[in-house]
């Protein structure tokens, strides 16, 4: 009888350990930007959307995954917009801003620890994030991996500037949705577009993405997904792309398992 007990007790720990190991094995990255302001004598403000991110962060932790930052320079990344919600809770309960403050630096990244990517809005990304030739790597060695990559708003911005191994942008001739030139156009926020150094549509076409807005599609808040990359145009959804992300993964993980 009492091997049969430490016989059981050592199964039921052998499956706990695997358990545990499986989670610690989850790794998303998130990647933001530095900047604070656009340049301008008026320092017009582009740090990260603050409900950009922490919503996705949310998401991503209460599903069993262990979230990294990342940015052009490191360290503490700066946000714009009041904590409301479930930001106000993902800072209060989830650690967001102790992982935000000390965001790793490019050199510190390992691709193979990463099952997927991610990049929320606020104008900074499009200043320094779209730049970086090391970020821009390291995006599309995740994705060549097999990686799931996600974006809101902005964040797609970056998505156009990645180029594959083979040439090839990574949005050609996916469908990707981004914050849209006709809203850009008509908000002061970057006094029209006029301070960026480009336009996320404009630079998704020219790209080859087939782009997806608020003009050939009923509902603008819609999650778009295509292949590996989700995406969408507007901060109500970040949260729902963080969601599409992992169901994409959960996919992947049963037919790892079924192989």
């Amino acid at each position: 009888m009492l091997k049969k007990i430490l016989l059981w007790v050592s199964i039921f720990f052998s499956m706990v350990t695997c358990h545990v190991y499986s989670d610690e094995a989850k790794k998303i990255l998130i990647i933001a930007s530095n900047v604070e302001d656009m340049g301008d004598p008026e320092k017009h403000d582009a740090r990260n959307n603050l409900w950009e991110y922490a919503p996705p962060y949310h998401i991503f932790v209460s599903h069993g995954y262990e979230v990294e930052f990342v940015s052009p320079s490191g360290g503490k990344i700066p946000f714009m917009m009041d904590p409301l919600g479930i930001s106000s809770y993902t800072i209060k309960y989830e650690g967001f801003l102790d992982k935000t403050n000390v965001s790793l630096s490019p050199g510190q990244i390992d691709v193979e620890d990463y099952s997927a990517l991610y990049i929320g809005g606020g104008y900074g990304t499009l200043f320094d994030v779209a730049l970086n030739k090391e970020l821009l790597g390291i995006i599309a060695e995740i994705y060549r991996a097999g990686g799931v990559i996600g974006s809101c708003g902005h964040g797609a911005g970056v998505f156009a500037k990645v180029k594959l191994s083979n040439g090839r942008f990574l949005v050609q001739d996916k469908r990707v949705a981004g914050f849209p030139n006709s809203t850009e156009k008509i908000k002061s926020w970057a006094k029209q577009g006029t301070l960026l150094p480009f336009l996320v549509e404009e630079q998704l076409e020219k790209n080859g993405a087939f782009v997806i807005n608020k003009e050939n599609i009923a509902d603008k808040h819609e999650v778009i997904i295509d292949q590996r990359i989700v995406s969408t145009m507007f901060l109500p959804s970040a949260a729902l792309v963080a969601k599409e992300m992992i169901k994409l993964l959960d996919q992947d993980e049963k037919l790892k398992q079924v192989r």
